[in-house]
């Protein structure tokens, strides 16, 4: 069934778009033209700037429908200034993105939409792609093989969910901001977490316990890549494992750098459009990465390994901030 084409239950589908950035002059452009090019029209963008220096504002100007706020670096928290947008809305719906992102298509919103089934329905997650470019990795680009599937996940109890296994609390909770509609209602009485990584998957939790259905839509696409250097790498796997073990009870299994260094090597082969200096240039990143995010893993068992202590060492050691990547060109 069409978004177009839903009951009451969407109401009138007043649209607020809330985006944290910071020097994002690269890509914002990009970003807001694309939401205002959308099917369904958006009421309002809302920007959380934590202190751009770069043109980003001077580019948001042109935009009547842009509403900036401004914050301090030091105050920025991924859960809590995503939280001042919501309150500063006046949409019923909330949709949430980066500034370095941009839909897909002008179907974006609407197939957000499409997975606001029934009234439980809190909120709809989308899916991150990588677009074919130059300067994207190209065993990332976004190959479609089949037609994307709904997901509706909705448990009749806290307790029913809390008996799921860590890997299926970890896969329900696979939420993703970067691509998401909410509505406001529920987000002003479960708000995200003050926290510096991993609000959209906690909420997402706490959505759930609360009785909450959420709906995975994988065909509500944006466009999102980042250049990733073997540090940034490393870290983030380290956060990301450390963050999933704590608030899921997930351990990640013993590495292996042959089998993804294969399959990789397998889609640069097969990749006609690139030169073979390209492709030598794509291999070396994609070992230099493969190994860096491997050695986390092991870093990370050890970790475990040690209890309460080496877990807590290790997260004052590299997660004390989350890592940031090098601005892509646009």
């Amino acid at each position: 069934m069409s978004a177009i084409s839903q009951g009451d239950h969407l109401g009138a589908r007043r649209v607020s778009v809330v985006i944290p950035v910071r020097n994002e002059a690269a890509k914002i452009q990009r970003c807001v033209e694309g939401i205002l090019a959308q099917t369904i029209p958006v009421e309002e963008i809302i920007v959380l700037d934590s202190g751009s220096t770069d043109g980003t504002l001077e580019i948001l100007r042109r935009y009547p429908k842009v509403r900036v706020l401004s914050i301090t670096p030091e105050s920025f928290n991924h859960g809590g200034t995503r939280n001042k947008g919501v309150r500063a809305a006046h949409g019923d719906w909330i949709v949430l993105t980066v500034g370095d992102a941009r839909p897909a298509d002008d179907l974006w919103i609407e197939r957000l939409f499409d997975g606001v089934m029934d009234d439980e329905v809190a909120g709809v997650c989308g899916a991150q792609v990588v677009p074919q470019a130059p300067d994207t990795n190209p065993t990332e680009w976004f190959r479609p093989v089949s037609e994307p599937r709904i997901e509706r996940v909705h448990f009749s109890s806290s307790g029913e969910f809390d008996r799921l296994s860590p890997s299926e609390r970890l896969r329900v909770c696979s939420w993703d901001d970067v691509t998401a509609l909410y509505r406001r209602d529920v987000l002003l009485r479960i708000p995200f977490p003050e926290v510096q990584y991993g609000e959209d998957a906690l909420w997402a939790r706490e959505a759930l316990r609360a009785g909450h259905a959420l709906v995975y839509n994988p065909g509500a696409r944006v466009f999102h890549y980042h250049a990733e250097s073997t540090d940034f790498v490393f870290r983030r796997a380290l956060i990301t494992m450390l963050f999933r073990h704590r608030s899921f009870g997930y351990l990640y299994g013993k590495p292996s750098v042959a089998r993804p260094m294969l399959r990789g090597f397998r889609t640069l082969l097969r990749e006609r459009e690139l030169s073979w200096s390209e492709r030598l240039s794509w291999m070396r990143h994609l070992w230099r990465n493969t190994v860096a995010s491997r050695s986390a893993v092991r870093v990370f068992r050890a970790a475990a390994a040690a209890g309460t202590t080496g877990l807590d060492e290790l997260e004052e050691r590299y997660c004390a901030s989350p890592p940031i990547p090098a601005k892509a060109r646009s």
